[in-house]
């Protein structure tokens, strides 16, 4: 008969099983679909190689994806490091003044729904093949969707908390940061969630335009060898997902509250 400890420590992995394990099989479920795709219809291996080949261009060329993956995650993570930090403070003042949040919010809005890939050709332009201009196009893909999600977060803080704080005498930064911030988490990190991807979107888009390394470059100069490219984008898509992950991660860390105390 197992123990109490026993049967109290298999729920938890179970879940963890089932954390780890899920992703897994969605992602084996996603190959599979793919190799059978690609034999099924007999697409030919210059236009899209099996995962075989994908995995031996992989492992012929480590060192090669890799250097190339650590200049592409660079540029992402510097672009989105300074959307975090810009587009958080505008919506907070956003958020702290109801009629500048009307005069600017058409504007955001406007600026939002502009594909900003077309800016790419003039930031390599001007900023030459560097990394500035990717780090620029980064942040202009993530700083909307985060300084938009900040707004909305820091303005849809329940009434309920809002007379809180009042019948406590809090006083307005009081209840900015022990009411307002901890409310608007959940759509701050929905932000960033939704910009993430985009910040290695417009790394390797940027790469494509002009540069002389990075997972675009890698694309861009595989030419007929499809198997490499395809590999670029098969590490493109790993990063994006570890990334989510731990950002994931780091919301639960940062407020755990959240699981707990929404649907």
């Amino acid at each position: 008969m197992p123990s109490r400890a026993g049967s109290a420590r298999l729920p938890r992995w179970r879940t963890a099983l089932t954390t780890v394990g899920t992703p897994l099989v969605g992602i084996a479920g996603f190959v599979a679909a793919w190799w059978a795709a690609v034999v099924a219809l007999d697409v030919a291996p210059y236009i899209v190689p099996g995962p075989p080949a994908v995995a031996a261009a992989i492992r012929d060329e480590p060192g090669y994806l890799l250097r190339n993956a650590a200049v592409t995650l660079g540029e992402a993570m510097a672009g989105f490091a300074l959307a975090i930090a810009s587009a958080v403070l505008l919506g907070t003042v956003l958020a702290a003044s109801r009629r500048l949040e009307r005069a600017l919010y058409p504007m955001l809005l406007t600026l939002s729904s502009t594909p900003k890939p077309v800016f790419a050709p003039l930031l390599i332009t001007i900023g030459g093949f560097g990394a500035g201009p990717k780090v620029v196009l980064v942040w202009l893909m993530c700083f909307f969707p985060i300084a938009l999600a900040t707004s909305t977060g820091l303005t849809a803080t329940s009434a309920e908390f809002v007379e809180l704080a009042k019948s406590l005498n809090a006083s307005r930064w009081t209840t900015f940061l022990k009411f307002r911030v901890p409310a608007a988490l959940p759509h701050i990190f929905g932000g960033l969630r939704i910009a993430l991807p985009l910040a290695l979107i417009g790394a390797t888009v940027a790469e494509l335009f002009g540069a002389t390394e990075g997972l675009g470059v890698v694309i861009q100069n595989a030419g007929t060898n499809a198997a490499l490219a395809w590999a670029a984008i098969v590490v493109l898509a790993a990063m994006s997902i570890n990334l989510f992950y731990a950002l994931t991660a780091t919301l639960r860390a940062i407020a755990p509250w959240i699981r707990h105390t929404t649907a």
